[in-house]
């Protein structure tokens, strides 16, 4: 595990059950809780590069609707209309502790096409060096089968290793990896180290996300060995209390830690 006071640029996934309640309407408490945490961690001199999680279920909730839609060009611009109010409340949230944000799409194709992968590599270096706060989200309104992610937790990943961060942290509707699943089993133990991870390992992830993302512990995982193959540790925290990121930063045992392959190892 690397050393906390080491940790200087983290990429923070934060997921839709996160951001927004049952009604799919943005959870406003919760997020200026999340955007304090976030601005305090930025102001300790840390570098912040977000990937969140939300435009679908912001949209759902923004337009009113009583179910979501299934064609595919009515869930674009659900989350065309989402992006617009997740973004508006972010950089609103985020100026008032005097952090600028800025939001960068994207899609699969780009960061499978060298050259324009680059360009969002030198997109990234430059916003950290001016300060800011880079928000990324999938691309939804143009993204199809062909060149989507398939969730943000794969996204996060991606972005973490073309940040070159030292750290990903995944916020979820749960506080880590269980030796089973606990939404059935009241006596599962949470993993709170994972050194590598093995057939056990995946098949404790059994089991679906919330009803509002996209992703469950599974994607997770993915994720986890995606970053960890490239030299990046990833730890997974409970969203719902903003104040974990604080407690993990100060390291205390919170979560699930997954443990990148080091040149030291």
């Amino acid at each position: 595990m690397n050393k906390v006071e080491q940790i200087k640029r983290i990429v923070v996934k934060i997921g839709s059950s996160t951001l927004t309640h049952e009604s799919g309407m943005l959870n406003i408490r919760r997020v200026e809780q999340l955007v304090k945490v976030l601005a305090d961690i930025k102001n300790s001199g840390r570098e912040l590069v977000m990937v969140s999680s939300g435009a679908g279920a912001v949209g759902f909730g923004k337009l009113g609707m009583k179910e979501k839609p299934r064609d595919m060009p009515s869930k674009q611009a659900v989350a065309a209309v989402g992006q617009c109010e997740l973004m508006y409340t972010y950089d609103k949230m985020f100026s008032e502790f005097n952090h600028t944000t800025a939001q960068i799409l994207l899609t699969r194709d780009v960061v499978d096409n060298a050259d324009r992968k680059r360009n969002v590599q030198n997109t990234f270096r430059r916003l950290l060096e001016m300060g800011a706060i880079p928000i990324v989200n999938e691309n939804d309104t143009v993204s199809t089968e062909e060149i989507e992610f398939g969730d943000n937790d794969a996204l996060s990943a991606m972005v973490a290793v073309m940040t070159e961060a030292d750290l990903l942290i995944v916020l979820s509707d749960i506080d880590g990896l269980y030796d089973s699943n606990p939404k059935t089993n009241p006596d599962a133990k949470l993993i709170e180290y994972v050194e590598e991870i093995t057939d056990e390992i995946v098949l404790a992830a059994a089991g679906a996300g919330s009803n509002r993302g996209t992703g469950g512990m599974i994607t997770k995982l993915h994720a986890a060995q995606y970053a960890g193959e490239h030299g990046i540790d990833m730890v997974i925290l409970n969203g719902a209390n903003p104040n974990n990121l604080y407690d993990f930063l100060d390291g205390k045992k919170v979560g699930t830690y997954f443990r990148g392959k080091h040149s030291d190892t």
